[in-house]
């Protein structure tokens, strides 16, 4: 079994320790700086692709550097090199250190942190045999296949990562973690009387290959649930426009939370005031139903962190208690700002500075049984599945495609739909939210999230919910 680990930790080829983290944080701040950080990354990344039953792609890729930050009041300098050298770091740290001027600020004396433990350090399956994983995903093909003889074509895919990080910060920090990630995946096509249609399904998150034994998420499931969702899309009918009811489905539909909700909370937009929420705390921002917290502990969760990407230890963050909002998500500039505590720093790599970000979004569960709020939905839409969608930070307006939903007919599921789309403003929905389900899910490991040219993993879970009203833009009127 191959194994992957980061040059710069014990053992390595050139190991970073306090020593020269100390001389590299003395060269940041002295030019002024009032605060330095140091942000090493190693990651090594692959993937394999199936289409058609033969495999596609195959991939393997290496990636290792510094980062380097330096604050002076509300102005940071930032600057990254991809040699772990010491000269050439000196050089970037000197570099991301000119955006001060004054005198030198001398760091404090390193003290390691250990991180929590909410994933297993050896989880990742990159040094596994890459057939066992190429056999995963031609059984995810059989099975699709199997499934109907109107599937006609299947992609699948095997997506997996291991990132290791060592902060080291000038009030003190010295942390070290290292982050597994896997993604499976698997897209159905099925044709039938001229019309086409697809399905996927996937999952994943910090895990190995346990994964794989845990509920109903063996390659055969993951092939079989995508090709029932393409099969019942070929009977989809024209979507009903206008304004009603929607029942968000539990798990995925927390995606709509992540991004009509979710972004307006991070600090960043509220210490910029150009957010929604801001200047809103502790004030009614959804109906009294809803509690959404962001939260890093979920064990292997994709958006679970030990450590945020400051060095900081991530914490779950109430955001919106009993219909009122409560906190924002916080890097360490915007908690200087609000004089509050951070956790919140997320980067995609060393070459991109932190900002705050979300981990796990999640709406808690409420008091009603499933099936008593779809019964009690005379009309409306039964959203399951979300593409994608786009939202506008200052106002919360959004709008979403579906790739599965159906309506509802006197309390009960009955069509397929197709040409979904939901247009809405976040708060609004919230404040709408009149049953909630008791059966919080989180979404099986399948989000990336993109802000300002940065992407990270992310989780995402909410329980059956009903909006009471929601703009709904389909084909048919009526």
């Amino acid at each position: 079994m191959a194994t992957f680990r980061a040059p710069f930790l014990e053992g390595g080829a050139q190991p970073i320790d306090p020593a020269m983290a100390q001389r590299l944080l003395s060269a940041a701040l002295e030019d002024g700086g009032e605060y330095a950080d140091l942000f090493f990354e190693y990651s090594a990344s692959g993937s394999f692709a199936l289409e058609d039953q033969i495999v596609k792609s195959a991939n393997r890729s290496v990636s290792v550097g510094l980062g380097i930050r330096v604050r002076r009041g509300d102005a940071t300098g930032y600057a990254y090199t991809e040699s772990l050298d010491e000269p050439e770091m000196l050089r970037a740290a000197k570099t991301a250190g000119k955006i001060a001027s004054g005198g030198g600020t001398a760091p404090a004396s390193l003290e390691t942190k250990a991180p929590a433990k909410r994933y297993h350090e050896q989880a990742s399956t990159l040094g596994l045999d890459s057939e066992l994983k190429v056999g995963f995903l031609k059984r995810a093909d059989v099975a699709a296949r199997a499934y109907d003889p109107r599937i006609v074509k299947v992609t699948a895919s095997f997506v997996e990562s291991v990132r290791e990080i060592r902060i080291a910060t000038s009030d003190g920090v010295w942390i070290t973690d290292r982050q597994p990630l896997m993604r499976f995946g698997v897209n159905a096509i099925a044709e039938a009387n001229g019309k086409r249609q697809s399905g996927s399904s996937g999952g994943g998150g910090r895990v190995g290959l346990e994964y794989f034994l845990i509920g109903n998420r063996k390659p055969e499931d993951h092939g079989k649930e995508a090709a029932r969702i393409a099969i019942d899309m070929l009977d989809a009918v024209d979507a009903p426009a206008g304004e009603l009811p929607v029942v968000l489905s539990p798990g995925d539909s927390g995606i709509l939370l992540h991004e009509a909700v979710g972004h307006g909370l991070e600090a960043d937009f509220n210490r910029k005031k150009t957010s929604n929420y801001s200047d809103r705390l502790n004030q009614p921002v959804a109906s009294e139903l809803v509690t959404v917290v962001d939260d890093p502990n979920i064990p292997g969760s994709r958006g679970s962190i030990n450590v945020d990407d400051e060095g900081r230890p991530a914490e779950r963050v109430e955001l919106i208690a009993d219909g009122i909002l409560r906190g924002y998500m916080h890097d360490r500039h915007s908690a200087g700002h609000f004089r509050t505590i951070s956790g919140n720093g997320r980067r995609e790599s060393f070459r991109s500075p932190p900002m705050p970000r979300m981990t796990n979004t999640i709406m808690l569960a409420g008091p009603h049984a499933p099936e008593e709020i779809i019964a009690n939905t005379k009309k409306g839409i039964y959203a399951k599945r979300f593409s994608g969608g786009q939202v506008n930070i200052s106002n919360g307006d959004f709008v979403f495609s579906l790739t599965e939903s159906y309506l509802i007919e006197d309390g009960k599921i009955t069509a397929p739909l197709k040409g979904v789309n939901l247009i809405g403003n976040g708060p609004e929905a919230l404040s709408r939210v009149d049953m909630l389900g008791t059966d919080l899910e989180l979404s099986d490991g399948i989000w990336t999230c993109g802000k300002d040219g940065q992407s990270v993993p992310v989780g995402v879970g909410c329980p059956t919910t009903r909006v009471s009203a929601m703009t709904v833009g389909g084909t048919q009127v009526g």
